[in-house]
């Protein structure tokens, strides 16, 4: 399916791509002649139950697997074909990753994750001192810079793998079930980060087992038995502000007739 002009060039394209895990005599055919493409400043959900290909294809989105069969272009360049070295570099460039266990090092602070893959890409003390401020800055971090993640709830910790994902001004953001460990409000917080993102123009693909979750973003793509079996427009997406503004409001309204109920006592 296609919600672009053609002279917008997909930022992904996927053609008949493939995944079979060979086991002995055991053939599992994770994913199944998959094709679609995926324009610069999409937003995009990807749906299905457990063993549909979700993980798979974010797997071979990401740089983490190749495919067995079928070819993968990100921003131009044939993926399929890159050699491991050469795709592990690609990979630190162009992507970043977010996941549902955060994946931070437990001895390191927030500014110590994020600033982790600059310095592996060589980037200058002053510049990764600037770079990480402002992105713990734009996750609402500013005050939590050196902190590690036990001393983080769960929410500032996934902001803190946002910001880490962020870090290396990726091309796009892969997001495994980014709020699956989180409440629901601290979900919401989450996904308002990622709207954000997305409205100044960052192309996200996030995998997520929940249907609320899925319609705060802009296009849904639904898996089944590794084959792709749906792709649909979300007419009007969930905005993650006014949900928070919600809760705010509910919140005060219970405080106050706490507050009335204790002055009546």
């Amino acid at each position: 399916m296609m919600f672009k002009s053609e002279l917008v060039k997909p930022i992904i394209v996927v053609e008949e791509l493939t995944k079979i895990y060979k086991m002995d005599s055991f053939e599992l055919k994770a994913l199944l002649n998959v094709s679609f493409n995926v324009y610069p400043g999409e937003f995009v959900s990807v749906m299905g139950p457990s063993g549909s290909g979700k993980s798979t294809l974010m797997n071979l989105l990401g740089c983490l697997d190749t495919p067995t069969s079928g070819r993968y272009f990100l921003d131009q360049q044939d993926v399929s074909k890159l050699k491991d070295n050469t795709l592990a570099t690609f990979r630190n460039k162009k992507i970043g990753f977010v996941f549902q266990n955060f994946n931070l090092l437990p001895k390191l602070d927030a500014f110590q994750n994020v600033e982790l893959p600059l310095i592996y890409a060589g980037v200058s003390r002053v510049e990764r001192y600037e770079r990480v401020k402002k992105l713990l800055k734009k996750v609402g971090l500013e005050d939590r810079i050196h902190h590690r993640p036990n001393q983080l709830s769960g929410g500032q910790t996934q902001r803190v793998a946002i910001a880490r994902a962020l870090v290396n001004n990726p091309s796009i953001i892969l997001a495994d079930e980014p709020t699956g460990n989180l409440d629901t409000h601290s979900g919401e917080e989450i996904m308002q980060i990622f709207q954000t993102l997305n409205d100044e123009g960052k192309t996200i693909i996030l995998v997520t087992h929940e249907n609320d979750i899925s319609l705060h973003t802009k296009r849904i793509i639904h898996f089944r038995d590794g084959q792709l079996v749906g792709d649909e427009k979300v007419k009007n997406p969930i905005r993650a502000e006014d949900i928070l503004k919600d809760y705010a409001k509910q919140k005060e309204n219970q405080e106050y007739e706490e507050s009335q109920l204790s002055i009546r006592n």
